[in-house]
């Protein structure tokens, strides 16, 4: 059997499966792997990030390359870091014509991203991370590439429906909370489009979403101290159907109970008010 031919798109149902087929590759449930089939949405992942030649694009879980192809069309450069070492002669001979991307090995999450931003994008006049991320660890990469305040113009990712949703929520729904407020801090979060769960190999049980988040050059709100800031955000949605007052009781502790019911109105906040109705401003 001659190998598939490598200039062809991989984000076709044919296309995954003669590659899967021939490296006899099957899918690890614990990592998440879901293949994206339809060219149509890759396009508007690519455009969502904004790419030319003089940008680099840091891609997280390639898979067999789908995405990855599309980005070094637009990019001046690609780093693709991959968990999945059976993946790794996949995507290196699927993307074998490809001078300007970098396959690497490792797991993001232990991963010096500072580091590897400099080493791949040097010289480049911006870097934008673009992903079709696995659901079971979507939070903690987030939050890695804003807590560590990486030098990113964008982050164009796919996620769970609902978790975009949380993100680019407004004060008062049931979807705002920490994460809304976590990521709202740093970023202008966009919905860019739903995207239906028939659309991978294999189909995952959810729906998923692209999201665009704008990578703010200065938080909206000043904090004296972030974590603080974060830890009070946290504590305020600690259970949901609570009232800031007695949600914040367990974070101060009893003893300073009589406190803060004074401290909430001198903010000019009402201590019987929900998490969910405070906006950033209130928070911070």
């Amino acid at each position: 059997m001659s190998g598939p031919n490598v200039h062809e798109d991989v984000a076709s149902p044919r296309r995954t499966r003669d590659i899967i087929a021939k490296y006899g590759f099957s899918f690890k449930k614990s990592l998440g792997q879901n293949f994206l089939i339809d060219q149509n949405i890759l396009e508007k992942i690519v455009s969502a990030a904004g790419l030319d030649e003089t940008k680099g694009a840091l891609e997280i879980g390639p898979g067999i390359g789908a995405l990855t192809q599309q980005l070094a069309e637009q990019a001046g450069r690609v780093a693709a870091v991959e968990i999945d070492n059976r993946l790794i002669p996949i995507l290196r001979d699927v993307l074998a014509d490809r001078s300007n991307v970098h396959v690497v090995h490792g797991d993001v999450l232990k991963l010096n991203l500072g580091e590897l931003i400099e080493k791949h994008f040097a010289g480049l006049s911006g870097v934008s991370v673009v992903a079709n991320l696995p659901y079971y660890v979507t939070t903690p990469i987030l939050m890695k590439l804003l807590e560590e305040k990486l030098p990113l113009e964008r982050i164009v990712v796919m996620i769970q429906k609902e978790v975009a949703e949380r993100m680019a929520a407004k004060p008062g729904g049931k979807e705002y909370g920490s994460l809304s407020v976590a990521v709202q801090y740093y970023c202008e979060p966009e919905l860019v489009c739903i995207v239906p769960h028939t659309v991978f190999i294999p189909q995952p049980n959810v729906d998923s979403a692209v999201i665009k988040l704008t990578v703010r050059k200065q938080p909206p709100v000043d904090v004296r101290d972030e974590a603080h800031f974060f830890r009070t955000v946290q504590g305020s949605f600690a259970q949901r159907r609570k009232t800031i007052y007695n949600n914040l009781t367990a974070l101060v502790g009893k003893e300073n109970r009589e406190l803060l019911g004074p401290l909430l109105e001198s903010c000019g906040i009402a201590p019987a008010r929900r998490g969910e109705t405070l906006s950033l401003d209130e928070f911070a």
